[in-house]
């Protein structure tokens, strides 16, 4: 339990925000799984959260390609993340949470908003839109990783965000022309984990970056090292 002995007392009450499960259509696993573990040993209480909306489409994780027969719900499939405890992403407020976190993978860019169809013009949902807006409003931290940092450059206006570099360097980053689109959405974009001291949000470019899983690992862990620091618990 939090606060047990070996273990640091509770210092923020943290709310991660899913997008589904599997990063074609949903979360990136490995990326809610790091947060969680790094939330865990930062001694933080922990709620996780997905809007209860229809996916996009459903992906065949074996072929890479749409199943047109499936439907799946946003809610139901994050919750196997959260191995059951899991809650409407319209609970979620910053009166009761010191940060909200999201996780990348394409249901961030397919489920939590349009982007991965309407790029810079895309829109965001409107519980996911509200969360951001509360918590920034609240002067309370966000932290996003791989793809999910153009939710803030929609929502948040002039936001400072990375999504990792700005060309291919040879397929090491081959996501890398999301960075323009970043840009267009009036936001501005670095090329490394950045810490926006003045709207209180923290990126690192996760799997935007082909490397090694470990390294992935820790530095989602320095980003939430800093959301639990700038959330003052």
């Amino acid at each position: 339990a939090p606060g047990a002995p070996g273990r640091p007392s509770p210092r923020s009450a943290s709310g991660p925000v899913l997008s589904g499960c599997g990063v074609y259509d949903g979360t990136e696993i490995h990326e809610a799984s790091a947060i969680l573990v790094h939330l865990s040993r930062g001694g933080a209480e922990v709620q996780i959260f997905a809007p209860d909306v229809p996916q996009m489409h459903v992906i065949d994780h074996t072929k890479g390609q749409p199943s047109e027969s499936e439907s799946r719900n946003v809610l139901a499939e994050s919750a196997r993340i959260a191995r059951g405890k899991i809650t409407s992403l319209a609970q979620l407020s910053a009166t009761n949470h010191d940060a909200a976190i999201f996780p990348g993978g394409f249901g961030a860019a397919k489920n939590l908003s349009t982007f991965a169809v309407d790029g810079k013009d895309c829109k965001v949902n409107k519980e996911v839109e509200r969360v951001m807006k509360e918590f920034h409003g609240a002067g309370k931290p966000i932290g996003l990783c791989c793809i999910a940092p153009v939710l803030a450059a929609k929502v948040i206006r002039g936001v400072e965000v990375t999504v990792g570099h700005e060309q291919e360097e040879g397929g090491k980053w081959p996501y890398a022309g999301t960075a323009e689109a970043i840009k267009a959405l009036g936001a501005k974009h670095c090329v490394k984990a950045h810490v926006d001291q003045k709207n209180k949000v923290v990126t690192t470019p996760a799997f935007m970056c082909e490397t090694a899983l470990h390294h992935i690992h820790d530095g989602i862990g320095v980003m939430v090292k800093k959301v639990l620091e700038l959330a003052g618990k």
